[in-house]
């Protein structure tokens, strides 16, 4: 008990001590605590975005779409083909939805990475091609189906021997791929000696990673399907189903056993989820945290104990121990980190603000980061793991105060 009070004692006399200081000379606490504060909110701010990431909350929107992927397909890919387990007699099925009057359309969606010659040098390519039934009123990555011709009349009710067409709609990324504009043929090994594909549209789509936009063409689902011998079973990824009424959800999920129901507006939240992106995210903001936090804690406070040897000399003159010392120190150290702790998380707090507003300018979403209250116990545990560390140099600093050669100054 005689410990504890002790204890407590110094850790009032380090505050006081900090209180101090910031009248007489607060140049460097107001540093640390800037620089903890800026390191405590970048993480509250990127552990926010991690948060907005793992909730895998569906975000509203007035036109409310639906995709309808195999169970064991990988949910984080709608532009790539999973390879796996696809959906089959998607034609059909389709058009069961269509007639649903809550439904506008209803758009069966094959995925498949195809070899395409540059139309100027002849070097092998590679873009995604998307098969689908194609409506007017359609869209698919920021693509509209219009200049296709609806119905996909290659499939003929099933039996592929219908009028192929060989439209193409190429985004600008897959134009710039392989040279190709409107009106160019285009040639793969891929596509039935007797037949060909042309290009009809270039337009600019939103199918695009971090590393840019992927080279992407679409093409009419059954000729598709001939190309990459998915005929069989009449075999699709996805169907992407268009409506405004989400009450439309329970009766897909009964479509298919074994499937997944996933609302459009909220495939980005539910991608990111199902990997390690959030924790990653998480971890590496924490940790960008503590050292830069570390940094700026030590280094000034240590500047502050060399500046500040006679009152700790002066302490060692009135029986203050070493030991006591290094505690005084110690818990200054981490007073200040504290206190940058609570600043970051108020700033923390206004940089998801901010980001939750440039969200729904750039990309209509109204939530992509998410403020938790358990942020608050996690900022300032980091910020208090950043005392601790930062309080290593700050008391070796003082353990070499020599109190008689202070005070024979």
């Amino acid at each position: 008990m005689r410990r504890l009070r002790r204890f407590g004692a110094l850790v009032g006399l380090a505050s006081r001590r900090v209180a101090g200081r910031v009248r007489t000379s607060p140049q460097r606490v107001v540093l640390s605590v800037v620089g903890v504060a800026l390191a405590i909110g970048l993480m509250v701010a990127v552990t926010g975005v991690s948060f907005g990431l793992a909730s895998e909350s569906v975000i509203s929107s007035p036109e409310t779409d639906y995709w309808i992927v195999p169970e064991d397909a990988n949910v984080q890919s709608l532009v790539v083909s999973a390879g796996g387990v696809q959906l089959s007699n998607v034609h059909e099925t389709s058009a069961q939805i269509g007639t649903d009057d809550r439904v506008e359309y209803a758009v069966p969606v094959l995925l498949e990475l195809v070899p395409v010659e540059d139309t100027v040098t002849g070097e092998r390519e590679y873009i995604f091609a998307a098969g689908v039934i194609a409506r007017p009123n359609a869209n698919l990555l920021g693509l509209s189906l219009a200049p296709l011709s609806p119905g996909d009349p290659y499939y003929a009710n099933g039996s592929y021997d219908g009028t192929w067409t060989g439209e193409t709609m190429l985004n600008d990324a897959a134009a710039e791929t392989i040279n190709a504009s409107t009106g160019s043929r285009l040639v793969s090994d891929r596509i039935p000696d007797d037949r060909s594909l042309s290009v009809v549209n270039v337009s600019t789509g939103e199918a695009s990673t971090a590393f840019g936009s992927i080279p992407m063409a679409v093409v009419q689902l059954s000729e598709l399907q001939a190309m990459t011998d998915a005929t069989t079973g009449d075999q699709a990824d996805q169907i992407l189903v268009s409506t405004n009424d989400p009450g439309v959800e329970e009766s897909l999920a009964t479509l298919y056993p074994r499937t997944t129901v996933v609302e459009r507006s909220g495939l980005a939240a539910q991608r990111v989820s199902t990997s390690n992106l959030p924790l990653a995210i998480a971890v590496s903001g924490a940790a960008t945290a503590v050292v830069v936090g570390v940094l700026f804690v030590a280094t000034l406070m240590g500047l502050m104990v060399s500046s500040d040897r006679e009152s700790l000399g002066t302490l060692a003159a009135v029986g203050l121990s070493r030991r006591s010392r290094s505690v005084l120190v110690a818990a200054e150290t981490v007073t200040v980190a504290l206190l940058g702790g609570g600043f970051g998380i108020g700033l923390g707090a206004l940089g998801i603000v901010a980001i939750n507003v440039a969200g729904r300018e750039i990309f209509a979403e109204s939530t992509v980061a998410r403020f938790d209250p358990l942020l608050v116990g996690y900022a300032l545990v980091v910020a208090f793991v950043i005392g601790l560390l930062g309080a290593i140099y700050p008391v070796l600093l003082s353990q070499r105060t020599n109190p008689m050669e202070v005070l024979s100054r």
